[in-house]
């Protein structure tokens, strides 16, 4: 593949291609994958240890439709939409994923692999529940298997605000290629720049949030015409209105701050971070 073209967009660097492309370009190089939603991507003016993680990511693609539609409608210019879940598709159609150690899960609920071991066992993935990891709730780098001396050293190191020593060490361990996190919330991306760093080998990392779900039916299913046409909120928003709503209802920014910064990343207008993200 060519060199790939890219559009910044609010300081991010946002991969302008064709899907496929946009997959092989990972599976090559390693480093990890960010899909920023429209309600997460606005979070990057009051959270420094998200915006670091997408600034500092290999590869962001443009999952939000509503990004894209703004991007073209407010500045004039385009970006090829690749939402995570057709990113996730054709990353789980790769022969070699199919091999016996190959992937690695970091899922959010006991359920979510319960789910994903039946569906990749279908798809005649060689998985065991051994290759998936059940995360913790990661508060601001606080989860318990993590000292107040070692969250205060991570914290410091990089700005992360997020510490998983078990889950290094069983990735140091098993050395996977390819590690698939699919929590939401935003938390994602902080792993992904978390385990870049601290592993001493470099996977493609892929945080690509609730996308596995609608894959292996652990979340509402999403069509792909509906993908395609930018419509899949519809569904999700139908499935979970109490959680979904007030999530989309933030990226009323959207707008704003595209208009006002384009290419440019956005002042910090608050320096806490959020710390009560939640999983998906």
């Amino acid at each position: 593949m060519a060199s790939p073209d890219w559009e910044r967009i609010l300081g991010v660097r946002f991969f302008d291609g064709a899907a496929p492309d946009a997959v092989d370009y990972i599976t090559r190089v390693g480093g990890y994958t960010v899909v920023p939603a429209a309600p997460a991507l606005v979070k990057i003016e009051n959270d420094p240890a998200y915006r670091r993680a997408l600034v500092e990511a290999d590869l962001a693609i443009a999952d939000s439709g509503f990004m894209v539609l703004l991007w073209r409608v407010l500045r004039g210019r385009t970006i090829a939409r690749i939402s995570g879940l057709k990113y996730l598709r054709i990353l789980l159609a790769n022969p070699r994923l199919h091999e016996r150690g190959s992937i690695f899960l970091v899922l959010p609920h006991q359920s979510s692999r319960e789910k994903a071991l039946v569906w990749l066992g279908k798809e005649d993935f060689e998985i065991t529940a051994d290759d998936c990891y059940i995360a913790p709730k990661y508060f601001s780098c606080s989860h318990g298997s993590v000292s107040r001396e070692e969250r205060e050293r991570v914290s410091q190191k990089r700005g992360y605000s997020i510490a998983d020593d078990a889950l290094v060490a069983i990735l140091q361990s098993r050395k996977p290629k390819h590690i698939i996190i699919g929590i939401g919330g935003g938390m994602q991306d902080k792993l992904g720049s978390y385990l870049k760093h601290q592993l001493t080998y470099r996977p493609g990392i892929y945080c690509i949030g609730a996308a596995p779900g609608f894959v292996t039916g652990d979340q509402v299913v999403i069509p792909m015409w509906a993908d395609r046409f930018f419509v899949g909120w519809i569904f999700r928003l139908l499935a979970q209105p109490r959680v979904l709503l007030p999530r989309f209802w933030s990226a009323r920014r959207l707008p704003g701050m595209i208009w006002r910064y384009g290419s440019e990343m956005p002042e910090i207008r608050d320096q806490r971070s959020d710390v009560r993200e939640q999983k998906e």
